[in-house]
């Protein structure tokens, strides 16, 4: 991925990805509200990739459609590694997807504490035959719609890296 990769290129090679290994996606977001489901589905023909897509902003939510469990949440809090593993492991399971990114953080202006500063976003990518990749990004104060985009580059990013040829 380089910063003059679009949203859309971004979009179209994860799924150019998915569709060389016959793999259906979805996406479990929190902080980003359903843009990476959005910027998938721009794409004319994405129907035959994107299975679906969760949007879990409240923790009840990633608890009924993903099946995390609350303990986990209130253990860990909604922003963290294993609640965004988590959601993308709900999200294969309540699924017929292949593979799945998951997005929770704090997108801002405010929510944000010293441990867990406004633009902390934790990204999970789960697959059918058992791969998890986790990325924990601190962005920054870029503001609401720049963490969120950010958010969403890095998104479409591990889903085409995990459909795409091993070792990639």
């Amino acid at each position: 991925m380089s910063a003059d990769d679009t949203i859309d290129d971004l979009a179209r090679r994860a799924l150019a990805a998915c569709r060389s290994r016959g793999w259906m996606a979805t996406s479990a977001e929190s902080c980003t509200g359903g843009l990476v489901a959005a910027a998938l589905t721009a794409i004319a023909g994405s129907s035959d990739v994107v299975e679906r897509g969760f949007v879990t902003y409240s923790n009840a939510a990633k608890a009924e459609m993903l099946g995390v469990s609350t303990a986990l949440i209130e253990a860990h809090g909604a922003v963290s590694r294993p609640v965004a593993e988590a959601m993308a492991r709900g999200a294969l399971v309540h699924s017929r997807a292949d593979v799945a990114v998951s997005i929770t953080g704090i997108a801002g202006p405010g929510g944000g504490s010293e441990a867990k500063p406004v633009g902390l976003v934790h990204l999970a990518c789960a697959t059918r035959d058992g791969a998890l990749a986790h990325l924990e990004r601190r962005y920054g104060d870029l503001g609401r719609a720049g963490i969120r985009e950010a958010a969403v580059r890095d998104a479409l990013a591990l889903i085409a890296s995990a459909a795409g040829p091993r070792g990639t």
